[in-house]
């Protein structure tokens, strides 16, 4: 899926095809429930985004500063469903745990790029361990490692 100017979280799921908005509301809700506090629910690069608010990282995005330091995405494409997760491509240690962890949660071969896991068969996607990665790193501990990792 391209690009949208969709404004709301609410509005990007309900534009999507009836079979992928039970997926979509399942993945949202399984990282809002278990997001640690302070991040923020928003519209980011047309996308669902999980951010670090300009209220607690006033910096913002080396790409853009006007913007707020990104942390999640979740996004419907053509051919899958992207969970765009920046810790997993900025922390070895992270990435490694997910890697040994996600054979003992899903059938389905891992296929993931830098921090994009992509989810070809919706019906294998791994709730209870993606509700584990995203408990995984607080605010504090993203900004440390983006701030030692990006700047």
């Amino acid at each position: 899926m391209t690009q949208t100017k969709i404004n709301h979280p609410d509005e990007y799921i309900a534009q999507l095809p009836l079979e992928r908005q039970e997926v979509m509301q399942k993945l949202r809700t399984t990282i809002l429930g278990n997001l640690p506090e302070g991040y923020t629910e928003e519209m980011s690069y047309g996308m669902i985004g999980f951010v670090v608010p300009h209220s607690l990282y006033p910096k913002g995005y080396h790409c853009d500063p006007k913007l707020p330091l990104p942390f999640i995405s979740l996004a419907s494409q053509k051919n899958f469903i992207a969970l765009y997760h920046m810790g997993l491509y900025a922390d070895e240690n992270l990435l490694q745990w997910f890697k040994e962890a996600y054979p003992q949660h899903s059938k389905a071969k891992l296929d993931m790029g830098k921090s994009c896991i992509r989810f070809k068969k919706i019906n294998e996607i791994p709730f209870a361990l993606i509700a584990e990665l995203v408990q995984k790193m607080s605010v504090q501990d993203w900004v440390k490692i983006y701030e030692s990792t990006y700047k």
